[in-house]
Formats: C-alpha cells, structure tokens, sequence
C-alpha cells in the first residue's frame, strides 16, 4: 500500500504569519487541528495540505524548490501579484529576463514562488498552484513517480514531471546543474502511510527504491533522504 502526498511542509521563523500569507494568497482555508500544527487546507481532496512548522532563519542561495501559481489571464496575474505584495511579498531578482512573463515574487519569509503568465499549455488544468518546481536530477524524478505511483508526464533532456492519476499540481525538476544542497531544505514532502499499512513494508520499499532513512521521529514519524539528499518524513494516518 502505497504512501500518499500528505503536506508541502514550510520551516518558517514565524509559522502562522507565513500560514496568513499563503491563506490570503491562495484563497485555502487554515486548518487548526492539533495533529497538523499551522497548515492550510486544499479547495478539494485531491490537493495537499501546506504545513508551516517551526524552523531556523533561511539559509544562503535559493530553495531547491518554490510554487509556480497559474493565472487564467494578464489581469488575474496582476491581481495575483498585487494581492502578494499587499500581504508582505515583494519582488525577487533571480535574473529573469524583461522579456520573459512571468513574474517572480518572495514570501515575508523568504521563499521563491513565482506567477506564471496565462497561457501556459503545460500548467494547464492544474489549479492555483499549477506547479511545485524542484531543482533535481532526473534520477530523483524517477525516483518520485514510483513511490507515490504517479506517472510521469514529460521526460526530456532530463527534466522530469509527475501529477497525481487524479490531476491537479504537478511537481518538476530542472535536472543538471543542480546546485549543492547546503543544509536543511526548507520546503519538504511529507508522506502518509494509509490506515493500517504496514509501514515497514512501505519504508523497506522506498529504501528499494533509492532512499534512505535518516532519522526515527518520536511521533509516529520517520525523517528520510531521497536519492538527491532531500528530506523528506513518512507519518502514520490518524
């Protein structure tokens, strides 16, 4: 039985202002439970939750992976854009090009994201959050398709993609040069186990695959590294 995409989890320095932030952005409702700390909620069930947990200050250089929203016309992106900068975002140089459209943009903490133009034939059909862009090998694309059993959807130049069976964000890496992971990601995966796995099974499985296990948690959680040296955690359904 294969682990699900549970949360997108944030370290933050400030875990509800940053949670405040992308509820205001993208229109998710916050979720209070106790179980899941500061996290907010998927307009429907085949999304992920996005969790903000306590965390150290960002780190040199650029995360390894930010959110690219979509936007459904030239005005829509410039309401998205005013609507982030309203709420404590401002504007990133990472050397895009004036002629380029889209639009690159930090969280109040610091986090990358950008809003894609309309238009883009590739996030479309995917909702707000049209992508998760990663920086990473083709190796670790593979890597993802076979343990959360999505397919892949493009394998080019050793850039690789995967989606849900079900729709909806789709989650890339850029391939080479991928640049040196220099400390704790900021952003990582979480995974859940489905009600009454055996979760050795499945933690023996994606140690088949290529990844390997880091840490016990003392939480029903397991802290593990997959083939480019992310972290990511697989927690036990509640």
């Amino acid at each position: 039985m294969t682990s699900r995409l549970f949360a997108i989890c944030f370290y933050a320095t400030r875990p509800p202002e940053l949670a405040r932030f992308w509820s205001g952005l993208l229109g998710w409702e916050p979720d209070g439970g106790p179980d899941d700390g500061v996290a907010i909620l998927p307009p429907d069930a085949r999304g992920f939750r996005i969790r903000f947990l306590p965390g150290p200050q960002p780190g040199p250089g650029r995360n390894r992976a930010h959110f690219d929203l979509t936007s459904d016309s030239p005005e829509h992106q410039r309401r998205t854009v005013a609507r982030a900068l309203e709420l404590g975002g401002e504007h990133l140089d990472v050397g895009q090009l004036p002629e380029e459209g889209h639009v690159v943009l930090a969280d109040p903490d610091g986090n990358e994201f950008c809003v894609i133009e309309a238009g883009n034939k590739f996030l479309a059909d995917t909702g707000s959050i049209g992508a998760l862009a990663c920086d990473g090998t083709r190796a670790v694309g593979y890597f993802w398709s076979e343990a959360l059993r999505w397919p892949l959807v493009w394998d080019q130049d050793e850039e690789t993609a995967i989606q849900s069976p079900d729709g909806g964000t789709k989650i890339t890496w850029g391939g080479p040069p991928v640049a040196p992971k220099t400390g704790v990601n900021r952003l990582y995966f979480e995974l859940e186990l489905p009600a009454g796995a055996d979760g050795e099974a499945e933690l023996d499985r994606l140690v088949s695959l290529g990844a390997t296990r880091a840490e016990e948690g003392d939480d029903d959680r397991v802290t593990m590294l997959d083939p480019d040296g992310n972290e990511f955690s697989v927690r036990r359904a509640r």
